[in-house]
């Protein structure tokens, strides 16, 4: 006894010898002789209200279970071959659903092993009193609900009684250290909580909620359940709610409240009681929401139709779990067979009796639901000191065991009514593991017989004193074929294997409710679904989830402290759904694909032939191009001729080719990127420009410094031959041309895919656009040596715009330069204001090609259609005209300022030139009046 808490044995002491010496007997109880006793602990009634202890009856629960052992007492002790030559008794009590009212009830147990000292008792004779030694229980069958265990069994292992429960199922039991002498035939809640979890987990459910009875029972089964289910992820508790021992009906209300408050978590797992369970279903049905809930029914619900009766659509689609087990037949004909007269052993069997058949055995009982009187033969008394004056049968000895438990009592009587025939009659689930606990005790008792007394049949004195710690060892290594057929076996906790059948309630073909077997639970689940029904015909199975599954492409962004519950965001832009919670980007050459699952290529682009934006160029290139080569063909045919020696045969040629190319570029920026394509591009993008700027610059530069030097001299400035402009044109040109050399030698052309030019917002319209290699700044640089030589022609063009027309062509240089300026400053901030456009490939080559060909067309229309035109059209005015000194034309040039002259009809261009009065009348320009611009050759 050191072992154990001295604190809790001084507290059970203390309560024995209170029981002692108030010599408290417990009327109520069935008592049956025997060479061993067995205690027995049933729910006859269910816990009291208003301070009673004892309520109704249990019917199944208790009735049930208590005939079951003594069936089961019944068999054995007429086995031959078990316990021979050994009766098996019993003291049967109620616990009435009540732990502490067990626990006073369980004291009688431990009565015959506690020592009283009677040596200052005598009686009033003075003799000594003579003490009935009340019967040793070697060990208990029971109890029922795990509080009563648990309460009981901390009394029990004080005394080594060993005790075998039918019933309990709380996991806390297992703990062999605290409930050593606790054994089960049933198997611990933590198998039956790892059940539940493999169900929910089948269905699709992670977001449920628990309700469970106030005790082990309840507490400690969700309990378990709780941690199944966390150890095995995916699994969120909405609620978990407690049903208080000392429950009203508004207690019930308010958790189907609670439960509605989280209305997804349809699912709920509930350990408790029968009358629990039915104050659940009830207020389901108050509060309207039948069919809502998705029950998930522990053991103590199984296939009972106590737990439902009157509430069978509340119960519908409701998934219950039963340790393994079969109908006992042999019960079913002993039980169905029982009677008044018959099963006087059961004190209770009277009250049994009124309340299955709904009728009163007498006038004065207590049930008072129903007027009908029960149909019987017999006497019937009540008084003061009857029962001991009342017959009995012969097989009693104790006048006691025929009291009924309302106070009256019972003679010889037999009821015309039948269960079964007369009453609706089902064996209750836990019938089977009664029988199994009681034959699991009597096999531990055989074996012990056997090895503590070889040589003797029945109870030899080495077996009485062998204890409950011996009887222990024996129980523990029991394997034996149950009353079903299955093994009865322990492990070394004490439990059962974990064996459960799975039912539903369910209508039927006939539209009838009740329970259908859907599968089984034997260390893995094995579930028939397709045989499921759900509340209010639901086709598919009910979801229990806090948050739907996301779509496709969408992730999920956790609840902070639910892992269950989640709200889905889209995977946006270029993101793809990676895994469930997180998106991630695609390479920069893919977007996503359309149901965001993964990347693809993005389509790759280039201006293509056919497309708006290279139509309108081509076109105006061709166009141009046509025209180029008319104007050139013409000033080839008609190279000798004084218009085209007039305008400088050598720079118009050159000047040609640079329009030209400007109008061919056209194609090389259109065409499919490649090497070749990008030199090309390279080389000719401002090749053509700058040609076309060189060679007007040489002309303007040449026309301004004739006339500024014919200002102070009549000598001619340097370099104004045709050799030395086309020297100075070509050393211009060189420029441009070392530039691309340096370019090409720095960076060699190639083709890249661009896919930042069109990545849009839209990632199904992003496109990768195939371009060579130049970037804006080097297109701009490629553009900026030409467009200095078109600022300083431009200038230059300004400077001589004074210069006398008859002589020149600066006015239409002049023009062509003041158009081209507006031209390519209106391409800058287009071409610059692009930049970030989806469209950017097309608009800046349109832009550019566009703006080379209205440059190259500028230039061409001002400067040599005119001539072309007079050349084709009005040969007459293509005729030589008398040549002057280089000293008239600067005389020309130094008077043009005091001339006034107006337009003439003259043939060939030639002007009236009039001198001013206060011109010498003896100059060089006096003497001539008249000169032709064919004079100057430029």
């Amino acid at each position: 006894m050191a072992c154990f808490p001295w604190r809790v044995f001084w507290i059970i002491q203390a309560l024995v010898d209170v029981t002692l010496s108030q010599e408290i007997y417990a009327p109520h109880s069935i008592r049956i002789e025997g060479d061993l006793t067995l205690g027995g602990l049933f729910p006859v009634h269910a816990r009291g209200v208003s301070g009673e202890p004892c309520g109704d009856i249990k019917k199944e629960n208790g009735i049930h279970r208590l005939e079951a052992m003594l069936y089961a007492l019944d068999q054995i002790n007429s086995d031959d071959e078990l316990l021979p030559n050994i009766t098996l008794g019993a003291r049967v009590l109620d616990t009435c659903s009540r732990d502490t009212y067990a626990l006073e009830q369980s004291l009688t147990f431990v009565q015959a092993l506690i020592q009283k000292d009677t040596s200052d008792v005598r009686c009033t004779n003075g003799e000594p009193p003579v003490f009935v030694k009340p019967e040793k229980v070697v060990g208990v069958i029971g109890a029922s609900a795990s509080s009563v265990s648990i309460m009981v069994a901390n009394i029990l292992r004080l005394f080594q009684i060993p005790q075998i429960s039918y019933a309990s199922t709380a996991p806390e039991l297992s703990d062999d250290r605290r409930y050593d002498f606790f054994s089960r035939v049933v198997p611990p809640d933590s198998f039956q909580a790892q059940a539940m979890v493999d169900i929910v987990k089948l269905m699709g459910w992670n977001y449920v909620s628990t309700v469970a009875s106030e005790g082990s029972y309840g507490e400690k089964g969700v309990e378990a359940f709780m941690q199944i289910s966390r150890e095995a992820g995916g699994i969120c508790i909405a609620q978990s709610l407690k049903i208080p021992h000392d429950h009203k009906q508004a207690d019930f209300d308010k958790i189907i409240r609670q439960l509605l408050e989280t209305r997804h978590a349809r699912a709920v797992i509930i350990f408790a009681y029968d009358e629990d369970i039915r104050g659940i279903l009830n207020a389901s049905k108050r509060a309207d929401q039948v069919g809502h809930f998705l029950w998930i029914g522990s053991d103590s619900w199984g296939a009972k139709n106590s737990p439902i009766q009157g509430l069978e659509d509340a119960a519908i689609g409701a998934v219950t779990i039963l340790p393994k087990r079969a109908t006992i037949e042999g019960f079913d004909q002993y039980f169905t067979s029982r009677t008044l007269e018959n099963n006087r052993r059961n004190v209770w069997f009277a009250e049994f009796w009124e309340e299955n058949f709904n009728c009163k055995l007498m006038s004065s009982s207590k049930k008072e639901d129903t007027s009908r009187k029960c149909t019987v033969f017999g006497l019937f008394n009540r008084g003061p000191g009857l029962r001991h004056q009342a017959p009995t049968p012969s097989t009693l000895q104790h006048p006691q065991d025929i009291i009924c438990s309302r106070g009256y009592d019972l003679g010889w009587a037999e009821g015309q009514e039948r269960i079964g025939t007369d009453s609706k009659y089902e064996q209750e689930g836990k019938v089977q593991f009664v029988i199994d606990a009681v034959y699991a005790m009597a096999h531990a008792l055989h074996n012990m017989q056997k090895d503590l007394c070889p040589d003797q049949s029945g109870v030899c004195g080495e077996m009485e004193h062998a204890g409950g710690k011996k009887l222990l060892k024996y129980i523990r290594s029991v394997n034996f074929n149950g009353s079903a057929g299955t093994s009865v076996t322990f492990n070394r906790n004490g439990d059962a294997p974990g064996r459960y059948d799975l039912f539903q309630y369910q209508m039927n073909i006939n539209n009838t409710p009740g329970y259908k077997v859907i599968g089984q639970w034997i260390e893995t689940l094995q579930l028939r679904i397709n045989e499921m029904q759900w509340p209010n015909s639901e086709m598919k199975i009910p979801s229990s989830v806090c948050s739907l599954p996301c779509k496709t492409g969408q992730r999920k962004k956790m609840v902070k402290g639910m892992p269950c519950c989640w709200h889905c965001e889209p995977c946006d832009g270029y993101q793809y759904q990676f895994d469930e919670t997180s998106c991630k980007l695609c390479a920069y050459n893919m977007h996503p694909n359309a149901n965001r699952t993964g990347c693809q290529p993005i389509p790759i682009v280039k201006l293509e032939w056919h497309s708006p934006w290279a139509v309108i160029p081509v076109f105006l290139a061709m166009l141009g191009i046509i025209a180029t080569t008319i104007v050139m063909a013409t000033f080839i045919r008609y190279n000798d001729t004084p218009i085209v020696r007039a305008s400088g045969r050598e720079l118009s040629y050159v000047l040609l080719t640079g329009i030209f190319l400007c109008y061919i570029i056209t194609f090389v920026m259109i065409a499919t990127p490649d090497i070749a394509v990008c030199s090309f591009r390279r080389i000719f993008l401002g090749l053509g420009m700058c040609i076309s700027y060189a060679a007007l610059l040489t002309k303007t530069n040449r026309i301004y410094r004739i006339f500024e030097e014919g200002k102070t001299s009549v000598t001619p400035p340097k370099l104004i031959s045709p050799t030395s402009q086309l020297a100075i044109t070509s050393s211009l040109i060189s420029v441009q041309l070392l530039g691309v050399l340096i370019w090409f030698g720095v960076d060699p052309p190639n083709t890249i895919i661009d896919y930042d030019e069109q990545k849009t917002i839209n990632p199904d319209k992003a496109r990768g656009v195939l371009k060579c290699d130049i970037t804006d700044l080097q297109i701009i640089c490629s553009l900026g040596y030409s467009i200095l030589l078109m600022v300083t022609c431009t200038i230059y063009a300004i400077k001589t715009r004074g210069v006398p027309e008859n002589f020149n062509e600066a006015k239409p240089i002049g023009f062509t330069m003041y158009t081209t300026c507006i031209v390519w400053l209106a391409f800058i901030p287009i071409f610059f204001g692009t930049a970030q456009s989806a469209e950017k490939l097309y608009i800046q080559t349109t832009t550019l090609t566009i703006s080379m060909n209205l440059s190259a067309s500028v230039a061409l229309g001002m400067l040599y259609m005119p001539k072309v035109y007079v050349i084709i059209f009005h040969p007459e005015l293509n005729v030589q005209k008398r040549k002057r000194s280089f000293k008239a034309v600067v005389t020309a040039a130094t008077m043009s300022s005091r001339l006034s002259h107006k337009p003439s009809d003259r043939p060939n261009g030639e002007a009236k030139t009039e001198l001013c009065e206060n011109v010498d009348p003896n100059s060089l320009a006096a003497k001539k009046k008249y000169v032709s611009y064919n004079d100057l050759v430029i």
